[in-house]
């Protein structure tokens, strides 16, 4: 195991061993930073509007944006994709082999196969072959609805035991071709059958393994069951990259996978807005001051933390580690950094008051920065 990080939470989370592969010039596994993906929800056929999603999640900080390929006018978009893409593209194919072949050759950054739908041996053979002649990583998909007939005879449906027998399998078959630039996911709606498949490959392979909750449902249900899935996983040192998949904007993706990562302090990217709940105490709009400034800030990459909190019960004391915050009082906001108070100010002007010393923050960090 790899030591990681000990955080200041009494956590000491441990990264599992794995090999490593590189996606582009994303680099996955063996204690490389867990990367965040997403997927375009466009028709990949429309280049312009495929493009545009793409740059989009970019901006938003996603690192391996997927793309669907369901005909062959996809193949050739896909090309087309890639030349303007500034992050590396992941060819998601299924059930027709000659769509993958086609996508790596239109020079992708991997594929993601289920083996398990493409077909015969001989036709999953024929895309290992193309994409280790080009030095492409392929993902074994393996999804609990679409397994093998025969494993869903012996385990007597979509078990978590079948999940794990069919990705060795593929593991088998894709080794048997000198290939081994491989990455796993083992997905289910269900958290639970997520959890444990996951669990039981990190104990027979060292591959690295990509995190999802499949048909996860929408924005609230769909990260609140991802979070926890990925999150007892991630907490054990399993997961490599990791994809939230909501029914939804995809850039809700992106944020919510960099959230999960923050809250185990495995990664930390852009602005953390912590906020009281509030009560009887608060005398401000705490909600609408708090939506503002999550709003205002959402396009910040610079690490920084800001707490907007409805009273001095959760004020500087209890937020002293944020870089700067207010405190609510009657019909005004105690601005603070660090748990330090600077000013007071009518309520009416917190927000332009809060997201000023926001400003100040980022222009210290900018010329810390220059001045290395």
């Amino acid at each position: 195991m790899v030591k990681g990080k000990k955080l200041g939470l009494g956590l000491n989370i441990k990264r599992r061993k794995t090999r490593q592969i590189r996606v582009g010039d994303v680099l996955i596994g063996a204690g490389a930073p867990i990367s965040v993906q997403s997927m375009t929800k466009t028709d990949t056929r429309d280049v312009a509007a495929t493009l545009s999603q793409v740059m989009a999640l970019a901006d938003a900080g996603c690192e391996i944006v997927r793309i669907s390929v369901p005909d062959n006018e996809s193949v050739e978009a896909i090309g087309e994709i890639k030349k303007s893409s500034p992050v590396p593209i992941i060819a998601d194919c299924h059930f027709d082999y000659r769509l993958a072949i086609g996508a790596i050759r239109q020079g992708v950054d991997g594929i993601r196969i289920n083996p398990g739908n493409i077909g015969s041996k001989e036709r999953v053979v024929k895309i290992i072959r193309e994409a280790k002649s080009r030095q492409i990583p392929i993902r074994i998909g393996v999804n609990a609805g679409s397994m093998q007939k025969d494993l869903f005879e012996k385990f007597g449906g979509p078990a978590v035991e079948a999940m794990a027998e069919s990705a060795l399998r593929h593991i088998e078959l894709f080794e048997s071709q000198g290939f081994d630039m491989i990455k796993l996911s083992l997905k289910s709606s269900h958290a639970g059958m997520m959890i444990q498949a996951c669990r039981l490959m990190a104990q027979k392979t060292d591959y690295p393994f990509h995190l999802g909750l499949t048909e996860a449902g929408g924005p609230f249900s769909g990260a609140i069951k991802s979070a926890v899935a990925m999150g007892i996983l991630l907490s054990e040192g399993i997961g490599d990259t990791i994809r939230v998949s909501i029914t939804g904007d995809p850039l809700l993706e992106v944020k919510a996978g960099y959230e999960i990562l923050r809250s185990l302090g495995l990664r930390s990217r852009g602005v953390e807005v912590i906020s009281c709940p509030t009560c009887a105490r608060c005398h401000i709009d705490l909600f609408g001051l708090a939506e503002r400034i999550e709003r205002e800030l959402q396009n910040i990459s610079v690490t920084l933390k800001v707490a907007v909190m409805g009273c001095v019960v959760n004020g500087p004391g209890e937020a002293r580690d944020a870089d700067v915050g207010v405190a609510g009082g009657k019909g005004k906001g105690v601005i603070f950094r660090k748990g330090e108070i600077i000013k007071t100010v009518n309520e009416g002007h917190i927000a332009e008051a809060l997201l000023s010393e926001v400003k100040d923050i980022l222009l210290e960090k900018e010329k810390g920065i220059k001045d290395v």
